[in-house]
């Protein structure tokens, strides 16, 4: 079946009855529990099931959110969260902001096919419509810089020339459906097949929603290749609407790295370059000193007139090589050795140190308190910890092993 939305891409409402409702369950793109709900089909639809690698539509049922569409066999299946009635006549309302970008994209991607196709011989494997940016797979190892660019300067040249877009329905045994391009059917395709024609450039298999003429794209801007599968590459690229969102984000990262910097965009990235060399600079003073630091607190600790049995420190500034330049000047033959580094209350690291017994009966007892993970090996026990406020259980945990530990340990 060939959906209202198909026949009229524009269409932004759009009444209709209701031939079927039943509960279902609807389970989330990104995981978690199923959405309880019921799947609606009705006698016909503008809102576009998923297809053809274009993301479903958005909409209104009445005043009932549409959360997902997806085709079975000759119907468009609608979830929604509340029963509707059967035979009811109803208003659908398309979520045109969502419905348009799809459309740009998904038109773009026809464009840039082609074109690409004519240009270099590049041909099409796979496309993806990304939320943010899209992506076509072409079969080819590499493509250059001068490619990409001569590919976007040829695909904005037919937005300008105002190419148009039109929609036929060919009939399955139609001899011309062997000679437009595709990738196959699907196997529960029924009814007459879309084909999408670009004026002079392409004529195309496709289901989806597409503008009616390129003036319609606005502009295409392609931002360059990544490496894809098999020996192919994808080609990322952004069309219409997508292009000035993303250089209102790029103006406003700009104004806001001024603002930062106080200097003009063109010197940004020699500011920053000097900003890193200062940062690595700072760093490796900050170890040396931290360095420094924990071979003065464990010689301090030593030149106690009277050696102690357990050593607990926490300091907010430091890492895993802090506290082990402490302990290894401190020993762990004698002394346990408890030390923790990083927020007071919440996550940080944590070292265990100390004989060899003690460590390996005590270590993930002391992972467990601080709510982290660990491991450790003979008489070093060391990990990530959430929970630093409870570091004076493990201390009460320590001294009490400590107090009842045999005179050889």
């Amino acid at each position: 079946m060939v959906f209202r939305c198909q026949r009229d891409s524009w269409a932004r409402q759009f009444a209709t009855r209701v031939v079927s409702c039943r509960a279902a369950e609807l389970r989330p793109e990104g995981g978690g529990e199923p959405v309880r709900g019921f799947q609606v089909v009705l006698e016909d639809t503008i809102l576009f099931p998923e297809g053809g690698g274009q993301p479903d539509d958005r909409g209104l049922i009445g005043d009932v959110p549409v959360l997902r569409v997806t085709r079975r066999g000759p119907e468009a299946v609608h979830f929604v969260p509340a029963a509707l009635e059967l035979g009811a006549e109803v208003l659908l309302s398309l979520d045109w902001e969502r419905r348009f970008d799809h459309m740009q994209q998904h038109s773009g991607q026809h464009l840039i096919t082609a074109i690409a196709d004519q240009m270099f011989g590049f041909k099409t494997t796979s496309w993806e419509l990304g939320r943010q940016r899209s992506l076509i797979e072409l079969d080819t190892p590499s493509m250059t810089a001068e490619q990409v660019k001569a590919l976007e300067m040829s695909v904005n040249e037919k937005i300008r020339d105002r190419v148009p877009v039109t929609v036929r329905e060919l009939a399955a045994d139609d001899p011309e459906v062997e000679r437009v391009r595709s990738r196959g059917l699907p196997d529960d395709h029924v009814g007459p097949v879309r084909v999408v024609d670009i004026e002079g450039i392409d004529s195309n298999m496709c289901c989806g929603t597409h503008v009616s003429n390129l003036s319609d794209l606005q502009v295409i801007k392609l931002l360059g290749v990544e490496k894809g599968k098999k020996n192919k590459t994808n080609l990322i690229f952004l069309v219409g609407n997508r292009v000035l969102k993303s250089i209102e984000q790029s103006h406003s990262t700009e104004k806001a790295l001024t603002s930062l910097l106080k200097n003009g965009p063109g010197e940004h990235v020699e500011a920053v370059r000097k900003l890193q060399s200062s940062v690595k600079l700072l760093q490796k003073n900050n170890l040396n000193l931290l360095r420094d630091i924990a071979v003065l607190i464990a010689r301090d600790f030593k030149s106690k007139p009277a050696p102690r049995q357990l050593f607990v420190l926490h300091r907010k500034e430091g890492d895993s090589e802090f506290m082990n330049i402490i302990a290894n000047e401190i020993g762990t033959e004698e002394t346990l050795l408890f030390l923790t580094v990083g927020d007071e209350k919440e996550a940080g690291l944590f070292l265990l140190a100390g004989p060899v017994e003690a460590v390996e009966n005590l270590g993930p007892r002391v992972a467990e308190l601080l709510g982290g993970k660990g491991a450790g090996k003979r008489d070093r026990f060391q990990g990530k910890a959430a929970k630093m406020s409870r570091r004076g259980e493990v201390q009460a945990l320590l001294q009490e092993f400590i107090s009842h530990r045999s005179p050889e340990v």
